[in-house]
């Protein structure tokens, strides 16, 4: 199982030692009650997963001063034994619940691969008409090439959950959707009865990610988006996360704290939006711009309201374009995948892993203070007011590779 699996990313830092002995000593004191230095650290390191608070404790006790070159490594470890130069982005004896994945090459993949190369326990919710195949490919080792781990383990699905995001409860459901062939087998699929089977099998998670998204029209210009299509994109896109939150909120585990001082990480929650929110993507319509644009905007309110009511940190990842099954059946994607490198700042083609490592560190205790954001992850496309590749431009200065 992923939660008890020892890897987990780290990055390691060489600090300098630049406070004296004696600014350390009057921190402790005056943060623990007047403790003896040393016993107050060692317990303020046990609190926050610091493996050897001897070796820290010389680093700032020395008597000289030396500088050092900070050095950052991302790696995998097969053991548990850390150096103390060492800030893990580690989720061992966490729990994560990712709505939305259906395959194997999509972001929400990517996301479950990096938390769980991290120590989270993965949990996943699969639209229903998809489940079965999801779940006949996982089983036949269809996927087993993509779960490979960066210490070489199979990445593990503790559970595999029916889930249709757009409805809330059963009573919402409509007979068509109830006698579709596609649900037959399935049952407890609303994100109410979802989360209520969670908290059954599990009691707790401590990771939400929503990775999902559907606008029927979505090839459709706005001015041709029927309200119905309209709407439907909003319920599938936007609203789809403040229902999984809503009922997921009550069975996340919390932060705690210490006067100030975060003692145990906040639960993090994920969600997934596009630069289309704003800025024109011609093609992308149907409304999935306006739901893209609403998912931002609940972003920060549900941050506010998460982080008042449970100590909950919501943040959305603006990604850039990949090469998904999702994202072909709007038809255009291996243009925007070119547009994006020809245009973007860092002239390469974005991979799943970069969003998924990036949902890991927000997840993480490393992004503590890190709630109601927009991060961007698209080689920097999202800062471009133009595009440098028009021929307009061809006789500008632009900076170019030299290599």
């Amino acid at each position: 199982m992923a939660a008890s699996a020892a890897s987990s990313f780290q990055i390691t830092i060489a600090r300098p030692s630049v406070l004296s002995t004696k600014r350390i000593s009057s921190f402790c004191s005056t943060k623990f009650g007047g403790e003896t230095p040393k016993l107050s650290c060692n317990r303020l390191a046990s609190s926050c997963h610091v493996s050897s608070i001897q070796h820290f404790w010389r680093s700032f006790t020395s008597t000289t001063q030396k500088l050092q070159k900070v050095v950052t490594k991302a790696k995998s470890e097969s053991d548990d034994s850390k150096p103390a130069s060492v800030l893990p982005i580690d989720l061992r004896g966490k729990r994560a619940f990712i709505a939305g994945i259906a395959d194997d090459n999509g972001y929400g993949w990517a996301i479950a691969k990096s938390l769980a190369a991290a120590g989270a326990e993965i949990l996943v919710g699969t639209w229903v008409p998809a489940l079965n195949i999801f779940e006949t490919s996982l089983r036949r080792g269809k996927f087993d090439e993509s779960r490979v781990l960066p210490d070489g383990s199979l990445m593990e699905i503790t559970k595999v959950y029916p889930l249709d995001a757009v409805f809330d409860s059963l009573e919402d459901v409509p007979e068509d959707i109830k006698t579709n062939k596609r649900y037959a087998g399935s049952s407890k699929w609303t994100v109410s009865e979802v989360a209520e089977s969670v908290k059954e099998d599990f009691g707790s998670i401590d990771i939400l990610v929503h990775s999902l998204a559907n606008g029927p029209e979505v090839t459709k210009h706005l001015l041709e988006t029927s309200r119905k299509g309209y709407l439907a994109a909003i319920s599938a896109s936007s609203y789809s996360y403040v229902s999984l939150l809503k009922h997921f909120l009550p069975i996340m585990n919390p932060g705690m704290y210490l006067v100030s001082h975060l003692i145990s990480p906040c639960g993090s929650s994920i969600s997934l939006t596009y630069i289309a929110s704003e800025r024109i993507i011609p093609g992308y319509g149907g409304g999935m711009s306006s739901a893209k644009a609403a998912l931002e905007s609940d972003t920060r309110v549900l941050a506010f309201e998460a982080g008042r009511k449970q100590k909950v940190r919501v943040n959305t990842i603006s990604a850039g374009p990949l090469r998904s099954r999702a994202a072909k059946a709007i038809g255009f994607i291996d243009m925007m995948i070119d547009y994006s490198i020809a245009n973007a700042p860092l002239q390469k083609e974005l991979s799943a892993d970069e969003v998924g490592n990036t949902a890991a560190f927000l997840a993480s205790p490393l992004a503590s203070a890190i709630t109601g954001a927009v991060i961007y992850v698209d080689n920097g496309l999202n800062a471009m007011g133009v595009g440098v590749d028009s021929p307009i431009f061809k006789d500008l200065n632009i900076p170019k590779s030299t290599e």
